[in-house]
């Protein structure tokens, strides 16, 4: 019984530590951030001699958003002998095929890629088999319900001008933020996660994240490096600890703002951030003991880069240590209350999905102009409560992908907009 309790208050050191470092890593960002002196992006570098450029836009069932994202990058400022567009119709069962053929028809730069019969499914899969047909040295993904500026491929390609970007990420932020209650709390969500996490990480030459959309690669660098996993569906964040591990970087422009529809169901929120916790979870697997041996990194990208791997598995420990004090109080360790107050004001300090602290939140609403925003802030503890429960299911479903190698069956986030 000794050893028990032992561990047990063993463990609850471990976690308040571990929280309190992360607490310390949000504060020194939202410093640097307010304070600090900002990196500046690519957007001044004025050349002509712009680089060859593929968006692709995976679909499933997109009847719904289709025709607005293609309608936008029809729009596109790029200049279209440079530019080529290829939304991969990942086995759809409504009108998304019709919808890109008559597009074809009219672009002769559209050119549509249909995945049926027994291809796999999944963004990961869909990607690299547009990657065997792409033609631009640079390629830019976009999922199927944003809304692109009509100068943004431009902005995001000009960052490849530096042979040491292997890929850039813009700012992603929601069209539909006053829907409701959880829009809401996405956006300002959003806000602390571009505006001060990832800006302040590119300001300080840390693990600056390539999130998937409103971003771009150099073709030839992920070919060379095997293209996207199909066992892991963030494939994202598993493209940014390649780079870094071989040698490149990531560049972020937060000047490149993307409208997206985020959820407006609750249901749908559970099961994106379940999916994205379980992708995340597997690249911590893969890339945890990489990160520490690599000689690519210096020693604080290492810090950054497990700290960011261990973001999604953060939400079990929590639990974990919610277990953990409840144990120690029905075995007597009364003197357990002061610990458990103080991982309390721990977790007070958290909201999690981008897992931002209340501060960097309040921050990011600052620069954004939108301090009447901030009356939200309390509200995130829910969001809080709710995310600790399905970014710890997600972490169980990689748990049980790593043990059981089972096939990946990838979802897509439902669309509310109307067509």
């Amino acid at each position: 019984m000794g050893i028990l309790i032992f561990l047990l208050k063993a463990y609850m050191v471990f976690l308040m530590l571990l929280l309190f470092l992360y607490i310390v890593r949000h504060y020194f960002f939202t410093l640097n951030r307010a304070f600090g002196k900002q990196r500046l992006y690519y957007q001044d570098v004025l050349d002509e001699d712009l680089p060859t450029v593929s968006v692709l836009v995976p679909m499933h069932n997109e009847e719904k958003v289709a025709k607005h994202i293609l309608d936008l990058l029809v729009a596109s400022d790029y200049p279209k002998e440079k530019l080529e567009i290829i939304p991969i119709n990942d086995h759809s069962t409504d009108r998304t095929k019709e919808i890109l053929e008559e597009y074809a028809q009219k672009y002769p730069f559209i050119r549509p890629l249909h995945r049926y019969g027994d291809l796999p499914r999944g963004k990961q899969n869909a990607l690299n088999d547009a990657l065997k047909i792409a033609k631009g040295e640079v390629i830019i993904v976009y999922d199927a319900d944003y809304l692109p500026p009509k100068a943004q491929i431009r902005t995001l390609a000009i960052a490849f001008k530096d042979p040491r970007v292997g890929a850039v990420m813009g700012r992603v932020v929601p069209i539909n933020a006053g829907k409701n209650l959880l829009t809401r709390l996405l956006d300002i969500e959003r806000s602390g996660g571009y505006q001060v996490d990832q800006q302040a990480r590119y300001n300080l030459n840390l693990i600056t994240q390539y999130g998937g959309t409103v971003g771009g690669f150099r073709k030839s660098v992920v070919m060379e490096l095997g293209g996207f996993d199909p066992r892991i569906l963030t494939e994202d964040t598993e493209l940014t600890y390649k780079l870094y591990l071989n040698g490149y970087k990531v560049a972020y422009a937060n000047i490149a703002e993307c409208y997206e529809e985020a959820p407006e169901d609750w249901n749908a929120r559970a099961r994106q951030l379940r999916r994205w916790s379980r992708g995340h979870n597997r690249v911590m697997f893969k890339y945890f003991l990489p990160t520490i041996l690599s000689k690519k990194l210096s020693f604080w990208q290492k810090v950054d880069g497990l700290l960011l791997l261990a973001i999604y598995m953060q939400p079990f420990l929590i639990f974990l240590g919610l277990l953990d004090s409840l144990l120690l109080f029905f075995l007597g360790e009364m003197e357990i209350a002061s610990s458990y107050l103080f991982l309390l004001f721990i977790f007070a300090h958290n909201s999690f999905g981008n897992f931002a602290p209340f501060f960097e939140i309040g921050t990011a609403l600052v620069l954004d102009g939108a301090k009447q925003k901030v009356f939200l802030l309390p509200l995130m503890f829910f969001e809080f409560i709710f995310n600790i429960i399905y970014a710890s299911l997600g972490f169980f479903d990689a748990l049980i992908d790593l043990i059981t190698k089972r096939t990946i069956l990838w979802q897509k986030t439902e669309r509310f907009r109307n067509a």
